[in-house]
């Protein structure tokens, strides 16, 4: 999985939220890494929504525009859950050979 998904799907795991607020979140959870573009961001959600991993949760309409709304499926919530443990196990591998090469300080 590729950070940006991992990091839109983290953005909806304790909720829906708009687009601007996905980007938000995703800015925040990267420390400011990462920025999503509207573009990239909208291609992603309809990527996502089509495999099953998110959906439309509600639309509402703030100075006359419309925002969607997704939330995070539980077929969404699964791959995360999978992803997450899986970059668990790859972190845990890489800090065993870190302290192998530079021993903690005493």
């Amino acid at each position: 999985m590729r950070e940006p998904t991992f990091l839109i799907l983290t953005a909806l795991a304790d909720g829906p939220r708009h687009g601007y607020g996905i980007v938000q979140e995703v800015r925040v959870l990267s420390g400011g890494r990462t920025s999503l573009l509207t573009g990239t961001l909208y291609t992603a959600l309809d990527r996502l929504t089509a495999e099953g991993l998110i959906e439309p949760d509600r639309e509402e309409e703030v100075d006359g525009r419309v925002r969607r709304y997704y939330r995070l499926r539980t077929e969404g919530l699964a791959a995360l859950t999978d992803e997450t443990a899986r970059l668990r196990q790859l972190t845990t591998a890489a800090e065993a050979r870190l302290r192998a090469v530079r021993p903690e300080p005493a």
